[in-house]
């Protein structure tokens, strides 16, 4: 889901987002082709938290792609799924087969290029792309995959989301840019940083912007220079910004340097921030805690389709029950709303539903400071009903204002959304 070639620019006077398509950008990893999680509980796992697309593994079985299928059926969740990149010479052979099957039952989103090749390298015809030799077997394969994503009529109109790590290019094949290669830059901007021990204000914000830090965003992997080798790239600015972008990875496990609800709280404002600004699609690692630790949304899977949410699973639902909207057919109507002297860690993101409410989301990403930040919503106008729900309290309101033309909140470390 997403919307290939749509803005996500949202200025305060201007269009809202429609909540619909922001409820389109929501994403998670599922490890069902690894045989981790089963069926049941994925499709358990995303009725709860109302996720509408899943990232997974690339296989060349089609019993499991038919289980994918099969979870697109039950749910509406659309795939994306990792090419078969472990039988050469065959991969792109494979690899279309894959996405044929997906295409075909309806729940293809995109394709993707070979996941992180400088920690997992592979072969394309015969040459082995690996971070402690060359990146040329890599470019060749993008260029191939690319060819037969926009050659092949079963997958028209479906783009080509770029391998992960492009900054990792020992030599320099100019992966960086998107050219010949993808449609679309792809990230895993972890909002838990590089050997990152603790949380700090603004995570959510500075890991889905262009600021410098510990995560791999875009400056380092195709704006600036890439991290690796420091070959040029797209320069900061209106060039880097107008790229294409998803995130396919970002998380924070619950390992003891976060708590289950900070977790809960810093992974919900990445959502917010990541339409705020710019990105097309955010994939959350993992929906389940399991042998890779405890990322998910919900203690581990198992067989049935009874799943015990995490606060991460239980805000996650809250945030998409107060949105639930299934349209986009309609024109926003704009709001001149404001909010004064907004501290540098408080950001809002203005939403429509096709009935016409608007949703405004209003989060401070202060998960250190103490205390709170006192903020007024100037709405431009008089409202006859005002509603204001907290994401971590609920998905009803906690309070409801008659004839106001402004709301005051007291916000800490979470999102706030006022409905009028």
């Amino acid at each position: 889901m997403g919307l290939p070639g749509a803005s996500w620019a949202q200025n305060r006077i201007g269009h809202p987002v429609k909540a619909n398509d922001f409820l389109n950008t929501m994403g998670v990893c599922t490890h069902h082709i690894q045989g981790i999680d089963s069926t049941a509980a994925v499709e358990a796992g995303l009725r709860y938290t109302g996720i509408r697309n899943i990232r997974d593994d690339g296989t060349h079985n089609p019993a499991l792609i038919a289980d994918l299928c099969t979870i697109h059926s039950a749910t509406g969740a659309m795939v994306v799924e990792l090419p078969v990149v472990d039988a050469d010479p065959n991969n792109i052979a494979l690899t279309k087969a894959e996405y044929d099957q997906l295409a075909a039952c309806g729940a293809m989103l995109a394709a993707e290029g070979p996941n992180e090749p400088n920690n997992f390298s592979f072969k394309y015809r015969g040459a082995t792309c690996s971070v402690r030799g060359s990146f040329a077997p890599c470019a060749a394969y993008m260029s191939a995959e690319l060819a037969m994503v926009h050659g092949d009529s079963a997958l028209a109109g479906k783009q080509l989301w770029d391998m992960t790590e492009p900054g990792a290019e020992p030599d320099n094949v100019n992966l960086q840019f998107l050219s010949g290669f993808a449609d679309v830059a792809n990230l895993h901007n972890y909002v838990k940083g590089n050997h990152q021990s603790s949380v700090a204000d603004n995570q959510a914000w500075l890991a889905e912007s262009t600021a410098s830090g510990p995560w791999d965003g875009m400056a380092g992997e195709y704006c600036r220079s890439t991290w690796n080798k420091g070959f040029a790239a797209t320069p900061l600015g209106s060039a880097c910004d107008a790229i294409p972008k998803v995130t396919t990875e970002t998380g924070w496990p619950t390992d003891g340097s976060i708590t289950p609800d900070q977790q809960g709280k810093l992974l919900t404002n990445v959502y917010l921030s990541a339409v705020k600004l710019g990105w097309r699609n955010t994939f959350v690692f993992m929906l389940f805690d399991e042998n890779q630790g405890p990322w998910g949304f919900f203690t581990s899977s198992n067989s049935t389709s009874t799943v015990h949410p995490k606060p991460l699973g239980i805000y996650t639902h809250n945030l998409t029950s107060i949105l639930a909207d299934t349209s986009s057919a309609f024109t926003p109507t704009p709001v001149n709303y404001s909010i004064a002297n907004e501290p540098v860690t408080v950001h809002d993101l203005l939403m429509q539903k096709s009935d016409g409410l608007h949703e405004l989301a209003v989060w401070d990403d202060r998960p250190v400071g103490e205390g709170a930040d006192n903020v007024t919503i100037t709405l431009g106008a008089s409202f006859a009903t005002v509603k204001v729900y907290d994401i971590t309290l609920g998905s009803t309101p906690i309070h409801t204002f008659s004839n106001v033309s402004s709301v005051p909140l007291a916000l800490t470390d979470h999102a706030m959304i006022v409905e009028f």
